[in-house]
């Protein structure tokens, strides 16, 4: 009788653990698009945004990295003089990208992620957008923000860049949770 119980315990306890495995892998999505994650992140809020949804769309994540990081005093909004008070007014600048260069003909999907910098994305994204050939690709905006809407940003976005297929776009201020869970939906 003891035998049976115990046969009867493991089986039972391989089956829960079989479930649970289950249960995680389902988490994730696999889609037949290529997908790239691109973002930029000075923080480190946007890329654990960019992570989630690289991780969760099975996409590959990619950094737009400025040949010149950005210091605590670049990124001092309430100084008029910093870099990116600087960069933010002046609507033509584009600072150059450092960084490994990509093949946007190996992606049919890119979310691109960004903070909202004075109500837009800041420059490096533009200098992004502007490097690369975005023809027949969808690209999906997502941001962070203290306070901002994506709305401004994506406007301009639209307006600077006519010809690229953009997807909806959404604020990410949540969870990462969040953000896997917004990603599988747009996928």
């Amino acid at each position: 009788m003891k035998q049976i119980i115990f046969i009867f315990m493991s089986l039972l306890c391989f089956s829960c653990s079989s479930k649970a495995q289950n249960q995680t892998a389902d988490t994730n999505v696999q889609s037949d698009k290529k997908i790239l994650v691109a973002y930029f992140s000075c923080t480190g809020t946007t890329e654990k945004a960019a992570d989630a949804i690289a991780k969760t769309v099975g996409g590959k994540l990619y950094q737009i990295t400025p040949a010149t990081a950005y210091t605590s005093a670049d990124l001092d909004w309430n100084n008029k003089s910093s870099r990116s008070s600087i960069e933010m007014t002046t609507e033509n600048s584009r600072p150059e990208l450092g960084g490994e260069a990509l093949n946007l003909k190996d992606y049919d999907m890119i979310f691109l992620g960004y903070p909202i910098w004075w109500n837009l994305c800041p420059r490096p994204v533009n200098t992004f957008l502007e490097k690369y050939d975005f023809s027949g690709k969808t690209v999906i905006p997502f941001a962070t923000s203290g306070g901002s809407s994506i709305t401004n940003s994506v406007k301009q976005l639209k307006k600077l860049y006519p010809k690229i297929v953009w997807g909806e776009s959404r604020l990410l201020n949540g969870s990462v949770k969040q953000a896997g869970e917004w990603a599988k939906g747009v996928i």
